[in-house]
């Protein structure tokens, strides 16, 4: 029988109290307690779970094999460092940390210490998104735009760190290529920072992303779409449905295919164009994150996001940051 894992939360808030849920439904995890700088919601959480809310942070490494850490990302650093010195995997939610330099230090960290580091970038696992795998991703343009309605919760970090770094690490993780160069702009609004962003990231093979990024939009809307040869894909990732279309060789079966939008007979090789939506499975996206976790752990495997993905996105996204910076600068 596989030994259950030891795992405890710090930080409990709207998204933390979320982790705890799961948790507390794996049967691989002995779920141990939970940490918050708020002593009400730490007891409040605790108690709603039945186990333990921790006075300190300290004293719940020193009693868990994991934890996962859903603390604002100012803290992200001090807690997952202490946790790898402690020999304690841990789970970071994005982005990983708010530099470069101390993302680095905990891969080092995680490194020496035999540990596991797995970054919480949820919408890897959006259904829309597990519904591709079967096909052969590799764009050469995307386009995506994230947007959503203004909420203080989230406006003291730039948008590209609260909502454009999603989009990010799906797009590395999409195009198998170093980025080249990139453009940026951006302007704040209601806040202190950026509250609407753009960046065109330019990738050695070719590809371009041109990724844009709003709170203060009037509505929601979190799409992207993948433009490569032979085919189209859009991904909604706010319904969880995604779309194709792609030109197949004349002698290929449909018996799978949604529908047949038409035939290209021009030149040598005759082709048709189809048109399929992929099948979507219910998949509790942070919930099978965490699991996959857990399974890392247990199997002494590679987690799926990794210390070096998370700090990649990071990269990415501080350099947009930072060419937004030089953009009003110049105002």
């Amino acid at each position: 029988m596989t030994k259950k894992i030891r795992v405890g939360v710090v930080g409990v808030g709207r998204l933390g109290s979320l982790h705890a849920k799961m948790f507390s439904e794996m049967r691989e995890v002995e779920f141990k307690g939970v940490f918050d700088i708020k002593d009400e919601t730490s007891r409040s959480v605790a108690s709603g779970f039945g186990v333990v809310p921790y006075r300190t942070y300290g004293e719940l490494l020193g009693n868990v094999d994991a934890i996962s850490i859903a603390t604002p990302t100012s803290t992200h650093f001090e807690v997952a460092s202490k946790a790898l010195e402690t020999r304690v995997h841990a789970f970071i939610e994005k982005p990983l940390t708010q530099t470069v330099e101390e993302a680095d230090r905990l891969v080092q960290l995680a490194n020496q210490n035999n540990v596991k580091i797995q970054v919480g970038h949820v919408e890897r696992f959006n259904p829309a998104l597990l519904a591709l795998e079967k096909y052969n991703l590799s764009p050469m343009f995307i386009e995506s735009h994230r947007l959503a309605q203004f909420n203080p919760r989230g406006s003291d970090v730039p948008v590209v760190l609260d909502l454009m770094i999603h989009d990010i690490d799906i797009i590395l993780s999409l195009v198998n290529s170093p980025v080249v160069g990139i453009d940026a702009n951006g302007v704040a609004v209601v806040s202190g920072s950026a509250d609407i962003a753009n960046a065109r990231i330019k990738f050695k093979n070719g590809c371009v992303a041109n990724v844009t990024a709003s709170r203060i939009s009037q509505r929601k809307m979190r799409k992207m779409r993948l433009f490569q040869r032979d085919a189209y894909i859009s991904i909604d990732f706010s319904e969880g449905t995604a779309e194709v279309f792609r030109l197949v060789d004349a002698s290929e079966g449909t018996a799978n295919t949604t529908m047949l939008l038409g035939q290209i007979n021009a030149g040598a090789q005759k082709r048709k164009i189809v048109y399929e939506q992929p099948e979507i499975k219910e998949v509790n996206a942070l919930k099978y994150e965490l699991e996959l976790f857990v399974k890392a752990i247990q199997r002494d495997e590679q987690p799926i996001i990794t210390a070096e993905d998370g700090k990649r996105a990071l990269q990415v996204a501080q350099e947009i940051m930072a060419k937004i910076q030089d953009q009003q600068l110049q105002l």
